[in-house]
């Protein structure tokens, strides 16, 4: 399967999937494209040193966003993609590119949704006092991480813990949860049954 990465950061967890397609553990997942909207983004970095093509324009140089992923889009076609793996992209997908890419677009947040949605899920958590936390890979729909369920791993939120100290124990699981995630998606094991993901003995 010919995936592109978004990100818009320093790309750990594009590393993780660069990493596990290195050591064998994504068969079928092929990463042609590392996509940002920062034209400096470290993750940019990660991709020339490991081989994979990069593109990077802002969205502030085009009129709408409806505009901005046409563009992006002409891309991804002619790069014969197949499915998206957004790693800290940090600006929802609008309708040009769910149309484009059904069930094909896979995003990892940090936090066991639906709880604690949005931009800082280690912090609500902690806010919140909840007790367990983690992280999730999900399929992309219209909303703020509202998408069917891919993938959990759970997390014990510890008395002393801070954003930072929970973020990291988080982003441990993330690197083996988004690797998984992406090698059923790219095997064709996942099938959506209204917000539940069964996964497959075989690829249908």
């Amino acid at each position: 399967m010919r995936l592109a990465v978004f990100a818009s950061g320093r790309g750990s967890n594009f590393k993780a999937l660069v990493d596990a397609r290195r050591d064998g553990r994504l068969p079928e997942a092929e990463f042609v494209l590392c996509f940002s909207d920062k034209t400096n983004a470290p993750v940019l970095d990660i991709a020339r040193e490991a081989g994979i093509e990069t593109l990077h324009f802002s969205p502030k140089d085009f009129a709408s966003r409806e505009e901005y992923e046409k563009a992006v889009l002409k891309h991804l076609e002619a790069e014969k993609i197949e499915g998206i793996c957004l790693a800290g992209y940090m600006r929802l997908v609008g309708s040009t590119l769910l149309e484009a890419f059904p069930n094909r677009i896979l995003n990892i947040h940090p936090a066991l949704l639906p709880s604690f949605p949005g931009l800082h899920g280690q912090r609500d958590a902690l806010e919140y006092g909840a007790k367990v936390s983690g992280c999730t890979v999900h399929f992309v729909d219209g909303g703020v991480d509202t998408g069917p369920i891919v993938v959990q791993r759970a997390v014990p939120v510890l008395d002393d813990d801070t954003e930072e100290t929970l973020a990291a124990r988080i982003v441990e699981q993330e690197h083996q949860a988004y690797p998984e995630a992406v090698d059923l998606l790219s095997r064709g094991l996942l099938r959506i049954e209204g917000r539940r993901v069964v996964r497959l003995r075989s690829a249908d």
